[in-house]
């Protein structure tokens, strides 16, 4: 038992100890940079020793040896060579040695005043800044270090949205480099008073995460319990906005995302001019805005491109599709099974006839063809994009004809599960579309147990669970619950432009405790 144990103990000790270098710790107990060459040449190799893209290389600088680090698979080698090793030859003619951080620093401004230059310090800080990309320079007798910004520029190009598409409107979409997607945003915002603060997140992979508001705008206590909780999120590792949306979120056990997600650049940047806070996530281009209500997934940013008529009729046949994608199996169930008297008799003996002969309840029909189809959008979106559609289409046909056919299921089924999934693509956002999906198959169970009664019950408890949830303490139901009458304007549906001039009443003060703002603090949107 006792080698059990102390197997378990190792292994968790394991687990804790994910970084391999002690170079990498906190400024606290961080030593600083040695001012012997030999020992810094040692230390870096034995850092990076395994890895087959590490250079160090000894350069003579101002008559003095120095030490130049970098990964070659991390940095631009042109730059390298422009903008380091060129100047570097320059300086032979540099007549005073560098012998203090002052010196260093004006050598700095005579010989790489054009490029981006940070000073370190610590050991730990070298490390950080070869992984980021940079070459780092070290002197013999100097004990601070320069890093010059060498980083390739090699990364995917702004494309159009995939997965938020619309007609009207631009184009554009965000990307994996986090310094792109921020240079969106200010070509859109162009005011001073939009703030970007940066975060390393995770333990191994020191992800940069940046926050983006309108300091003028956006509420303070907001913006400071954002800073909290990413300062407060500790793990190894962040790849996306999805492991950041779940880790700071107030509620994961819900099936509504709390978070609203988009990549697409006017979208975030109206978010952000409503006085909303931006996370933007180093390697994917999905940017998370917050807080979020539930109407702002009914919306899209092409709502605000065409006629507020169009726009409102569009609005409105999104929420119809999505109340029908999630109670549109139950009422089938409920009225099939035990309300039979709600449905026109010429009607009642259709179903009698297409039923005659399926062997199951239709409780147990809609389950097998929801799950069915479910199996069938799943293999469609993991398979590659030549084929995946062409199966997910055509193994719908396939199996819903045979199944009738076989006299498993009737007709008018296929048809309800078919405008079901259809409602359900309708949601502007995948995620969102994913709750109508969850939803479903529970509202299934209950109603196959108690009727419509138990779709009646089924549907209050998710408006009560509704109501429960808050994002980063804004009312989740805003501002329907608590109803603000200034902000009707843009609901259910959209008033033209010129009626459209206040912020929501919502993400001003005074929301955090249910209550709306107070009209004199609505700032106009410009």
């Amino acid at each position: 038992m006792k080698v059990f144990k102390k197997i378990a103990s190792e292994k968790r000790k394991h687990q804790q100890l994910s970084t391999a270098s002690d170079l990498l710790r906190s400024e606290k107990q961080a030593a600083e940079i040695s001012t012997y060459l030999k020992l810094n040449e040692e230390r870096y190799n034995k850092v990076f020793n395994k890895n087959f893209d590490f250079s160090l290389n000894q350069i003579h600088i101002v008559g003095q040896e120095g030490l130049i680090l970098y990964l070659k698979s991390m940095v631009d080698l042109d730059k390298v060579s422009e903008q380091i090793m060129e100047r570097v030859a320059q300086t032979q003619s540099h007549k005073d040695c560098i012998m203090t951080n002052k010196q260093l620093r004006k050598f700095q401004k005579d010989y790489f005043a054009s490029v981006d230059v940070e000073f370190l310090q610590y050991e730990h800080e070298v490390v950080w800044y070869v992984l980021s990309g940079y070459a780092v320079i070290l002197i013999a007798g100097i004990n601070n270090g320069m890093a010059i910004n060498v980083i390739s520029s090699e990364q995917r190009g702004i494309e159009q949205s995939n997965t938020q598409t619309i007609i009207r409107g631009p184009k554009d979409s965000f990307t994996e480099s986090i310094s792109t997607n921020i240079s969106l945003i200010r070509r859109r915002i162009k005011n001073p008073q939009l703030i970007c603060e940066n975060f390393m997140v995770g333990n191994d992979t020191k992800t940069s995460i940046c926050i983006t508001y309108l300091e003028s705008v956006a509420n303070p206590e907001i913006v400071d319990e954002i800073r909290k909780r990413i300062k407060g999120v500790n793990v190894n590792a962040i790849f996306d906005s999805g492991n950041l949306e779940e880790l700071i979120c107030d509620q994961v056990i819900t099936p509504f995302p709390t978070i609203y997600h988009s990549d697409r650049p006017d979208t975030v940047a109206a978010s952000i001019i409503e006085g909303k806070i931006a996370a933007i996530v180093d390697g994917t281009p999905f940017v998370l805005t917050m807080p979020v209500v539930l109407t702002d997934f009914f919306k899209v940013s092409e709502d605000y491109y065409q006629g507020f008529l169009m726009s409102s009729f569009v609005r409105i046949i999104r929420y119809v599709a999505f109340t029908l994608s999630w109670i549109l199996p139950s009422i089938y169930i409920g009225l099939t099974t035990f309300h039979h008297e709600l449905i026109p008799t010429a009607l009642v003996f259709t179903l009698q006839a297409q039923r005659e002969g399926v062997p199951f309840p239709a409780v147990v029909e809609i389950l097998l063809m929801e799950t069915t189809f479910e199996i069938l959008r799943e293999a469609g979106v993991r398979m590659p994009r030549a084929v995946g559609q062409a199966v997910s289409i055509v193994g719908t046909l396939v199996i819903g004809q045979a199944a009738v056919e076989a006299g498993i299921v009737s007709n008018l089924l296929v048809i309800i599960v078919a405008l079901t999934a259809i409602a359900s693509f309708v949601s502007p956002i995948y995620s969102f579309g994913n709750a109508s999906r969850l939803l479903r198959f529970g509202l299934i169970l209950i109603t196959a147990a108690l009727g419509l009664y138990g779709m009646i019950i089924g549907i209050v408890l998710v408006i009560t669970h509704l109501a429960s949830l808050r994002s980063f303490g804004t009312p989740y139901l805003a501002p329907l619950g608590p109803f603000i009458v200034e902000d009707q304007k843009d609901v259910f549906v959209r008033f033209p432009m010129r009626q459209l001039k206040k912020r929501p009443a919502y993400m001003m003060d005074g929301t955090k405790t249910g209550m709306s703002a107070d009209s004199n603090q609505e700032g106009e949107k410009s």
